[in-house]
């Protein structure tokens, strides 16, 4: 099974810059970045918790999983 994150997606849906979400969410762009790409080994439930209400969303709109 794959993870695929829609980060990106979400974030052109609420017309968001990635550096403003990373200043709301209190982690680096770079992080931010890992965990667009689905490059990042995990994410705090608490960094996913503060990126859902910036996003005003939930935690199942930023991920996917697709069997492969």
């Amino acid at each position: 099974m794959e993870i695929i994150v829609n980060l990106d997606v979400v974030l052109a849906q609420r017309k968001m810059k990635s550096r403003e979400l990373a200043e709301h969410v209190g982690i680096t762009e770079q992080n931010l970045s890992r965990l667009k790409s689905g490059k990042a080994r995990g994410v705090r439930f608490e960094t996913l918790a503060r990126i859902c209400d910036a996003l005003d969303c939930q935690p199942g709109d930023l991920f996917e999983a697709r069997r492969s």
